[in-house]
C-alpha cells in the first residue's frame, strides 16, 4: 500500500510515520508513505501557493497551478495512478465503510487542506474524493490524512500483531454496531469488579454478551447506526422460539 501526501508541511508527519507499528510497517515495506510539498512546484521566486480570493472575503485560497502540477507529476511517480483523496469541511464524513474500500486500493495520494480552503478549479479538474472527520474544522488537513492512515493500515493484511483485533473494533465489518465494555486485571478495582460471565470460559456466552452490551451500547450512544436490517436481525434473534412439540411415545410391542 502506498499513500503519497500532499502537504505544506512534512514535517509534521515525522514522529507520526517515525513510532511505533507504522514504522515497522514502512521497514517491512508493507506500507509506504511518501511526502510532497507542493510549494515545490511553483514558478515565483516568492514560492507562492495561496492568494486573496475573487470578490473578497476573510483568508487566503490555496491557487490551482501548483497543486495540480505537483499532483500530475506525482502520479507519474509509480503505477497505478493513485485514488485521490482531498481533505476538506465540505468533504463526506468518513466512516469505517470508506476506509474498508481504501484498504483495498494499491494507492492513495491525499491532498492536504490549508487557509480557506482550494480554488474551485482545483476540484472540477483532478475530480478528487472529498473526506472530512467530521462536522468540525481543524487548522489543516494534516491530521485527516494521519487519521486515514492509521486506519487504512491497521485493516491490512498482517498489520496488527492479532488480526481479529481489527474486525472486532467499533464499526468494523460485520453489524458496524459499537464495540462493547472492555475489561483486564485486576478483577476487582475501587469495588468494581469484572463481569463474572468473562470470567467462567463459556466463549459462545462471551461471545453473545459482548454482542448483546454492543448493541446496547449503540442504543445509547449512536442510535442512528440502528440500520433497518440492523434492526431486523435484532428483531429476529428476540423472537421467542416456538417449542417443538413431543413426539407421542409408541409401544414397540404394539405392532408385534
Amino acid at each position: 500500500m502506498r499513500f503519497d501526501i500532499l502537504t505544506l508541511f512534512p514535517e509534521i508527519f515525522s514522529g507520526f510515520l517515525s513510532e511505533s507499528l507504522l514504522k515497522q510497517a514502512q521497514d517491512n515495506q508493507q506500507l509506504e508513505v511518501h511526502l510532497h510539498n507542493f510549494r515545490n512546484w511553483t514558478h515565483d521566486r516568492h514560492n507562492t501557493v495561496d492568494d486573496r480570493p475573487f470578490g473578497g472575503g476573510p483568508g487566503m485560497v490555496i491557487m490551482p497551478g501548483p497543486l495540480i502540477d505537483c499532483v500530475e507529476e506525482v502520479q507519474t511517480l509509480t503505477e497505478p495512478p493513485a485514488h485521490i483523496l482531498l481533505t476538506s469541511p465540505q468533504g463526506k464524513p468518513l466512516k469505517q465503510i470508506d476506509i474498508e474500500r481504501f484498504a483495498q486500493l494499491p494507492r492513495i495520494m491525499i491532498i492536504c487542506g490549508r487557509y480557506e480552503g482550494f480554488d474551485e478549479r482545483i476540484s472540477q479538474i483532478l475530480q478528487p474524493e472529498e473526506v472530512s472527520l467530521g462536522d468540525f474544522v481543524l487548522n489543516g488537513g494534516e491530521v485527516a490524512a494521519m487519521a486515514i492512515i492509521e486506519a487504512v493500515f491497521r485493516l491490512l493484511p498482517g498489520a496488527l500483531g492479532d488480526q481479529l483485533s481489527a474486525v472486532t473494533d467499533s464499526f468494523s465489518f460485520g453489524d458496524r454496531l459499537l464495540e462493547g465494555p472492555q475489561y483486564t486485571r485486576p478483577r476487582e478495582y475501587r469495588g468494581l469488579t469484572v463481569p463474572e460471565i468473562l470470567l467462567n470460559g463459556n466463549h459462545q456466552a462471551i461471545d453473545k454478551w459482548r454482542l448483546d452490551e454492543g448493541l446496547k451500547r449503540t442504543i445509547e450512544r449512536r442510535p442512528d447506526l440502528i440500520t433497518e436490517e440492523i434492526q431486523r436481525k435484532i428483531d429476529e434473534a428476540n423472537k421467542p422460539k416456538r417449542k417443538r412439540k413431543a413426539r407421542p411415545k409408541t409401544d414397540p410391542d404394539a405392532n408385534a
